[in-house]
């Protein structure tokens, strides 16, 4: 039965290279949004890996008149001070602006025993920023007042870069570096966080501390509040930075708008994507429909000759779905084949689990799609009466 299927399709080359195609677009797209939700999804129920509730962003231009590094770092040792002092706040950081849900990032090569590892996110911190943002310690400890002086410079990993470099090995003590380079040495592992947001994934991450020099060019504050932080105190505490760093521009963010910011970012452009996927979805529906319908119409003098002979209606309809379905198959061959090579080059710089399973769900909605769209022309095509039809042709 096959063999005279496919001599059916091949004798209709030119009208089924059109359905083909078709299909094949169908899928590349539908394939190209699933990767994507897919790994959103995945991103999704990981946890944050920190706790953003209660945070405050203050950002700021550093405009002190002196040019000391020891002088600025008094100078924000007594606003730390100042604010701690307030009983709205918990704790303070000051670091650079690459901090949880900011547009701002900072990245570099990082290399141990003669291997480099690419694009680490590096975090220049204090030692208040792990107690602001909640972060958990996995392994070893975070910063202390030990370590502003020492033989190597102390760093934190995350888990991800901890794993891609040890593996299940302990990396406390390790030192980072080859050569000439500045050795560093692991004295603590935290858990990753996602910083893009929900629906990214926490990228390989190492935290360092800040030293003196570092207050001349830092402008990022951020603000651990109590439950009793409310408008007015956000209003007291804009006029005490105000008053305390006067030719500064100041600005006050909540966390949880920075995360809502950050994550619509991700949401919007992806609806848009799924709207315009749908819409296609919907041509190309109505296009498959239309085609069988057509195809019926001309087949009538071939269907009502099976019908003479014996045929049933249901042998005569399981027949076009089944070559709708073997049509759908040699393109999603062919689309596998390309949707194959994106987990391979790495073209969207996405889990290549993300990539096979929305591949699957690509194939398991083209064949449903294309089974819906052949179901009804093939009933119709069942009710043929074999001698109306051999009178028309």
């Amino acid at each position: 039965m096959f063999k005279h299927l496919f001599k059916l399709i091949w004798n209709k080359k030119t009208q089924n290279f059109l359905f083909l195609i078709e299909i094949l677009v169908s899928f590349l797209v539908l394939f190209a949004v699933f990767s994507f939700v897919v790994y959103y999804y995945q991103n999704y129920k990981k946890s944050m890996g920190f706790d953003y509730n209660k945070v405050w962003v203050v950002n700021y231009n550093n405009s002190l008149e002196t040019k000391n590094a020891d002088s600025a770092k008094l100078f924000y040792n007594n606003l730390r001070g100042m604010l701690k002092s307030l009983p709205e706040v918990e704790e303070v950081s000051f670091s650079y602006s690459n901090i949880p849900f900011s547009e701002s990032h900072s990245s570099n090569n990082i290399s141990y025993h003669g291997k480099q590892f690419q694009r680490i996110n590096i975090y220049r911190t204090d030692l208040g920023f792990e107690k602001v943002w909640q972060m958990r310690v996995l392994d070893g400890r975070w910063f202390d007042k030990s370590d502003i002086k020492g033989k190597y410079i102390p760093v934190v990993i995350d888990s991800t870069f901890k794993e891609a470099i040890f593996g299940k090995e302990s990396a406390i003590g390790k030192i980072l570096g080859d050569g000439d380079e500045s050795k560093e040495k692991i004295i603590g592992v935290v858990a990753n966080m996602k910083v893009d947001g929900d629906y990214h994934a926490a990228g390989n991450s190492i935290y360092k501390l800040i030293d003196t020099a570092d207050y001349l060019s830092m402008g990022n504050l951020s603000i651990r509040v109590t439950q009793d932080a409310n408008a007015s105190f956000e209003s007291r505490l804009y006029k005490l930075l105000a008053n305390t760093m006067k030719k500064s521009n100041i600005g006050i963010d909540h966390s949880v708008d920075m995360r809502r910011a950050k994550n619509e970012k991700t949401i919007v452009p992806m609806i848009i994507f799924m709207i315009v996927a749908g819409f296609l979805i919907i041509n190309v529906a109505l296009g498959l429909f239309g085609v069988l319908w057509y195809s019926i119409n001309r087949r009538k003098g071939e269907i009502g000759l099976r019908r003479a002979i014996g045929a049933t209606g249901n042998s005569v309809s399981y027949q076009l779905i089944t070559e709708s379905m073997i049509l759908a198959s040699l393109a999603l061959i062919v689309g596998c084949f390309f949707a194959a090579q994106f987990p391979l080059l790495h073209v969207f710089d996405i889990t290549t689990s993300a990539y096979l399973i929305a591949m699957v769900i690509a194939v398991l909605f083209i064949y449903l799609l294309v089974f819906l769209c052949s179901l009804y022309p093939g009933k119709q095509a069942a009710a043929i009466l074999p001698a109306i039809a051999l009178h028309e042709e």
